[in-house]
């Protein structure tokens, strides 16, 4: 807030303002508007200056000021600034210096500014009328703010300020006998509207019941103690001012009871206001102790100064680059923990000295002299001196880590480099010194020169990794690294293992090349053996595929093929023998060749995986499946013929009673559409016709005794017939289905009938229409369909927008499920319902809403008021108590009784 006994910068505007005021929102109507006229009268003058000096009071309070007279206090601007500035809890800009009267037009101007940001015109109200105590200027400019600051906010249902203000008023007061709040002047005057909307809100304070219309002074001064004793609204209004008007004065009763509007609506203001009060104390507290905090905290500051300079003049150099940057941290630890808290001790004494200098000032007392050597200036002259060497530690540490920095990312690159050429040399003497080539084959053998001449090719590649580890190391020993011996121990390991690596490289690759020549005949007859042995093995492997292949056939004419096909192969087999003998042949040459030369064919044909033994051991194998094949194909012509039989026999059985099902299925469908008479004559027919078809059964069950010799024979194919089990045993079911369905619904029109009381012929009028429009005789209606029945019976549901919207709302109901098709049923049940009238949960809620004053409860104590007393007695006792948010004692749930009452579980 604005110190407004001090001095600010100047700033000067010009002075010509309106007067009557109307703010954007239109918070008052054009009745309200202040008239200069109506401010000549003394009463109404009178009561408006002690309602609006009260209520001015009422807040600059809480800035520890206050007004006397009305004209007067505000002329310059001070006070009227300090009260804007209370009531909207924003900063205004600073008065200006001097008592002239530009100076106080420019601060009343200054407040007028403020009003006029917040949405409100102003019109013949300047500031030059304020400054010259003009009375009915200021008033006016006094009920502007109230209006904008007091009444503005206040809505009920979206009405205007004033309306709203009236509405809480009559709703409050509502209950209360000879209480009947219709305007703001003359309802008031008997003192009960202000009782009762005290009782209302704190029935303990006020005894209403000993109130008597006919002492409205006992009234009023009774409203008006309690009010200021224990709602902490101050006496605005004097009783016989009231009484002794003939109207009393309606802004200043506006104004007195917005204030018992936001004290009730808002209690948390009065907490607010608490903590405010709270918080000033504590700061003239504190200043009680600004002296001796400053000489304390100067003497903490200047010591730590003087502790902490030499720390940072300290310029000692550390060897490593982990030392060195535990300073840094050391040095960060005291910029980030140890100095923010001074820094913000050297502002809070630069404050506390300011304050405490500028609070003596005013007080007229002498400035404060603090003790020698703790002056500001001294604790600035010390901060400077730690600051210029915290600057120069802070160089001198960073230029030590980037020179240690440089040695480390040397010895580090030396380390990674190393590192990664003793992990690639691991393992490379013992690789190089193998004899694997000694036992190898041709392919292994040159696939091992082929991996050796990579090796050569990776070795050139890492000499010169070599040479930049010997380099690095070189520039280590000339910048003098501290680990040197170390680095250079490491280096000759490396240089010295490198000399070996190149020797051995050439060895291998002279025993690799002679091993190769040796092994080059004896892989041409490899070759030749594979390219044999393979095709040959490929050929038993299939016969031998083919001879066990689990074969499925489901005629006598596939069967027939299997056999001529099998004797095909065995004409084959003379051929396949000698082409056998000569494959071994080559076999046991190559073995000849190993032996007279002394080799050691280890891991046999690098060609292929074929041996001898696995070509002998197939052929033998073929022998064998070759009889078997033959039987297997002979019993699978016997089964053939057996299930050709049972096919023939189960065929005759199904082309009867197939035709038979469907021609009942058509009956039945005819029927349903075709019956006349009573319904009771419908269902007894409908029950002999349903006994006829169930004697049909046993022809049913000889059927379904040949179909499960069918698949016990595994038959899943008939060409002798079209009809299935399957189907037969669907059909037949559904027409059992369709029969009771149909004799089902019979029964729901005769329920439908006796419930509704609608007449044989009606019945007979809304089956005739349905079967009318049921074009496809499928008894039930699509969505075309039944828009054309409902158009028949005078719905208008051809409109392009209405009628849809209506035409879906009846679909929604007749075909809840959203299957696409309306029934017979379904269609009676909406054709009674349209002939009836119900009342709904949602419109009991509703209504019980708008007697709870648009709450989600209610209290007995509406229920008594609303309702006759035993249905009011019948609700108390059956509603359950509200548990919701904003509840009160005796809050009742009628959401919960309402849905209750139709047996709905949630709306």
């Amino acid at each position: 807030m604005v110190d407004y006994h001090m001095t600010g910068g100047s700033s000067s505007s010009s002075g010509g303002r309106g007067g009557y005021i109307s703010a954007e929102g239109k918070y008052m109507e054009q009745d309200d508007e202040w008239d200069r006229d109506l401010l000549l009268d003394p009463a109404w003058e009178k009561q408006q200056r002690k309602t609006f000096t009260a209520w001015c009071n009422s807040h600059l309070r809480k800035a520890g000021t206050q007004i006397e007279n009305i004209d007067e206090d505000f002329r310059d601007g001070l006070k009227l600034m300090l009260l804007l500035e209370v009531i909207s809890g924003e900063r205004l800009p600073k008065p200006e210096r001097g008592k002239m009267r530009v100076h106080k037009i420019n601060n009343v101007n200054k407040a007028l500014d403020f009003i006029a940001s917040k949405g409100v015109r102003l019109v013949s109200i300047g500031a030059e009328e304020i400054v010259d105590g003009n009375s009915k200027m200021t008033l006016g400019m006094i009920w502007t703010i109230i209006l904008r600051f007091a009444i503005q906010d206040i809505s009920v249902e979206e009405t205007s300020a004033k309306e709203g203000l009236l509405l809480w008023c009559q709703r409050k007061t509502a209950p209360y006998k000879n209480v009947n709040v219709q305007n703001f002047h003359i309802s008031w005057k008997d003192g009960l509207a202000f009782n009762a909307l005290i009782h209302r809100h704190r029935p303990e304070l006020i005894e209403y019941d000993k109130l008597r219309k006919d002492d409205p002074v006992t009234n009023l001064n009774n409203a008006f103690e309690v009010a200021e004793k224990y709602l902490d609204i101050p006496k605005m209004l004097d009783a016989e001012d009231i009484v002794g008007t003939a109207r009393p004065d309606e802004k200043a009763i506006m104004t007195y009871v917005s204030s018992f509007y936001h004290a009730f609506s808002g209690a948390q203001k009065a907490e607010t206001a608490a903590n405010r009060i709270c918080k000033v104390l504590a700061v003239n507290q504190e200043n009680e102790h600004l002296m001796e905090d400053y000489e304390k905290l100067a003497s903490s500051l200047l010591e730590w100064i003087r502790r902490t300079i030499p720390w940072l003049e300290d310029r000692q150099p550390e060897k490593t680059m982990q030392d060195m940057q535990q300073k840094l941290e050391d040095f960060r630890d005291y910029r980030r923990v140890h100095k923010p808290p001074k820094v913000q001790e050297k502002c809070q004494l630069e404050i506390n000295f300011n304050t405490l200098q500028t609070k003596l000032r005013l007080s007229n007392r002498p400035a404060f002299m603090p003790s020698e050597g703790k002056m500001v200036s001294d604790i600035n002259n010390g901060w400077q001196h730690l600051e210029q060497a915290e600057k120069g530690y802070e160089e001198w540490l960073l230029n030590e880590i980037r020179r240690l920095e440089r040695l480390d990312h040397l010895a580090e690159k030396f380390r990674q480099k190393a590192s990664i050429h003793e992990s690639w040399t691991e393992g490379k003497e013992t690789l190089l010194k193998k004899k694997d080539f000694e036992t190898a084959t041709l392919a292994e053998i040159k696939a091992l020169i082929r991996k050796h001449e990579a090796f050569e090719s990776d070795l050139a590649a890492h000499q010169d990794r070599v040479e930049q580890i010997a380099a690095i190391a070189q520039e280590l020993n000339e910048l003098d690294y501290y680990d040197s011996p170390s680095v250079n121990a490491r280096c000759q390991t490396i240089c010295d293992q490198w000399d070996v690596l190149g020797s051995l490289t050439h060895l291998r690759r002279e025993a690799l090349e002679q091993t190769e020549k040796h092994l080059e005949n004896i892989d041409q007859m490899n070759l030749e053996y594979a390219k044999r042995a393979a095709p040959f093995n490929n050929w038993m492997e299939g016969a031998m595929e083919d001879l066990q292949d689990m074969f499925i056939v489901h005629t006598v004419e596939e069967v027939d093929g299997l056999i001529t096909a099998h004797g095909q192969f065995k004409s084959t087999l003379p051929d396949a023998d000698r082409e056998r003998e000569a494959i071994l042949d080559i076999q046991r040459q190559v073995q000849k060749i190993a032996d007279l030369n002394n080799i050691k064919l280890t891991g046999g044909n690098p060609y292929t995986t074929v041996t001898p033994e696995i070509i002998d051991s197939k052929w033998a194998k073929v022998q064998q499946l070759v009889p078997k094949r033959d039987n297997a194909l002979k019993s699978e012509q016997d089964k053939q013929q057996s299930n050709e039989r049972l096919r023939l026999e189960f065929a005759n059985l199904a082309n009867v009673e197939g035709p038979w099902i469907q021609s009942k299925m058509e009956e039945i469908g005819r029927i349903a559409i075709e019956m006349d008479g009573t319904l009771e004559d419908q269902m007894s027919h409908l029950k002999r016709y349903e006994q006829s078809v169930i004697n049909h059964k046993p022809n049913i069950d000889k059927l379904e005794q040949q179909h499960q010799l069918i698949q016990e024979a595994l038959i899943f194919d008939n060409k002798h017939t079209n009809y299935t089990m399957e189907h037969c045993r669907v059909g037949w079911e559904h027409l059992l289905t369709t029969i009771a369905r149909t004799i089902n619904e019979v029964e729901n029109q005769i329920l439908t009938r006796d419930a509704k009381g609608i007449s044989q012929e009606q019945m007979h009028e809304y089956r005739a229409s349905f079967n009318h429009f049921d074009k496809d005789h499928t008894g039930a209606l699509g969505p075309e369909e039944f828009k054309a029945c409902l158009i028949s019976l005078g719905y208008d549901v051809e409109n392009e927008r209405q009628g849809d919207a209506e035409f879906n709302r009846i679909m929604a109901s007749v075909d809840p499920n959203n299957s696409g098709m309306v029934t017979f049923q379904a269609f009676i049940d909406f054709m009674s319902r349209e002939t009836t009238d119900t009342d709904t949960a949602d419109q009991v809620i509703a209504s019980f809403k708008v007697l709870a004053g648009d709450k989600n409860f209610i209290t007995a104590a509406e229920l008594r008021r609303e309702l006759p007393p035993d249905q009011a007695e019948y609700c108390i006792s059956r509603m359950a108590p509200y548990h919701g948010p904003d509840t009160v004692p005796g809050a009742l749930d009628y959401m919960s009784f309402s849905t209750a009452l139709y047996g709905e579980s949630d709306l």
